[in-house]
């Protein structure tokens, strides 16, 4: 492994700081944002207010981390939005318009089960541009590219792709039927056909294969429906010649959420390696740089996922549940036990790439029970040696194997994939 490149962790006083995450994680030309709460940084309370005050203040929080390194909120790439209540979406999207001047970033929205500060409604976390790079790279004027098309639901308060550098992050896509504009007939079977249609009309619509995926985020009403979601699923992947002779499929995190817009009964969202960069980036082979898919004897497998799929500097890590690899069974014990198990999967995969757990930049835990947080705090900071990572942490309705963790992540990749070595 190479350490040319340096991760750069940040906090500012100007946003509520955690003793479990950092604010900002930047590394090469993105920055990982933790999931900010509706916390005034001044008091450490939850502002007063309803829904849109505590939009705005997750909101400013977000802002004041963003500016504190010299970027502005156009510069952002996608945000999630985590609701208690999926009613309140049109009035957070009210306060939502107002912090962007230029556009509006990608972005997914759901209702959690809870959420880690008792009486919030809303948190929300971010990924933002960073043209400047992070050292020895040198700043250069890369050009982010915003883009919708008319064969996928356009959306007022987002946009389906948004490419900087050598990535792009879609939209979550709801089973809208662009002709319609409504919810498509039939059940989960249907709805989600529906979503990856979605999906692959908005890469079409940017010249890239499905196949270019290298995580997709499922966000299911309920967890009873992911075997027929993953029916339909395993129709789409794999999409080519050379991804079925090696039997690719993308990293992916499967998360149930208390309620979706439209009364949706599944979402999707996914992150799209972008050989060609963006500009002034010269463009390149599609295949030019590499996508590693990588699987590890010591961690368990899926034949619906990829253990961990490297593009360019970055590395996006499977949703790993508390899963003995010997046994194929969620072990024995408490949350701390199946914490610790989920972060040895991840620490079997890291380390099965030469890499280390603290070369990661962002991890996502979900928690059956909200009330477990501390405990799995306690267990996550004994895997880290440096700076921890940017986290978010939500309540989620169920976890698959009726597990009371699973945790996925981000990491930094630092040599690249060849030829970008």
């Amino acid at each position: 492994m190479s350490d040319t490149i340096i991760k750069l962790s940040r906090n500012t006083e100007s946003a509520p700081q955690s003793s479990v995450s950092t604010q900002t994680v930047a590394f090469s030309h993105y920055n990982n944002i933790s999931a900010q709460l509706p916390v005034d940084p001044k008091t450490g309370a939850l502002v007063a207010g309803d829904i849109k005050d505590q939009a705005k203040q997750c909101l400013t929080n977000i802002k004041a981390i963003v500016e504190s390194t010299n970027h502005a909120m156009d510069d952002v790439i996608k945000i999630n939005i985590f609701l208690k209540d999926i009613a309140d979406i049109d009035a957070v999207n009210a306060v939502y318009t107002t912090f962007f001047q230029d556009y509006l970033p990608t972005r997914t929205t759901l209702a959690v089960a809870a959420l880690p500060l008792a009486d919030a409604l809303v948190q929300m976390d971010a990924l933002i541009s960073n043209g400047v790079g992070t050292a020895p790279q040198e700043p250069c004027d890369l050009v982010k590219v915003a883009n919708n098309t008319e064969n996928a639901p356009i959306s007022a308060i987002s946009t389906q792709t948004v490419a900087f550098s050598h990535y792009n992050n879609l939209s979550a896509q709801l089973p809208i039927d662009p002709k319609t504009g409504k919810l498509v007939a039939g059940g989960v079977q249907e709805q989600a056909q529906q979503c990856l249609k979605n999906i692959k009309a908005v890469l079409e619509g940017i010249d890239v294969p499905f196949d270019d995926i290298v995580k997709v985020n499922i966000f299911v009403k309920n967890l009873a429906d992911i075997a027929a979601v993953n029916e339909v699923y395993t129709t789409f992947f794999p999409d080519s010649a050379i991804a079925r002779t090696v039997a690719y499929v993308p990293a992916r995190s499967v998360v149930v959420a208390c309620a979706l817009p439209m009364d949706a009964l599944v979402q999707i969202d996914a992150v799209i390696s972008h050989g060609d960069g963006t500009p002034p980036q010269a463009v390149e082979d599609r295949h030019g740089i590499v996508i590693r898919a990588n699987n590890a004897d010591n961690a368990p497998k899926s034949v619906l996922s990829t253990q961990t799929v490297a593009f360019s500097h970055y590395n996006h890590i499977s949703a790993q549940l508390p899963i003995d690899a010997k046994t194929g069974t969620v072990v024995a014990g408490d949350v701390a036990a199946q914490a610790k198990q989920c972060l040895n999967n991840i620490k079997a995969i890291i380390e099965s790439i030469n890499h280390v757990m603290d070369d990661i930049v962002k991890v996502n835990i979900q928690l059956k029970n909200i009330a477990d947080v501390d405990a799995v705090n306690d267990v996550y900071k004994t895997f880290f040696n440096s700076d921890l990572p940017a986290n978010t942490t939500i309540g989620v309705a169920a976890i698959a194997l009726d597990a009371l963790v699973q945790i996925d992540a981000v990491m930094s990749n630092a040599e690249g994939t060849p030829p970008d070595a």
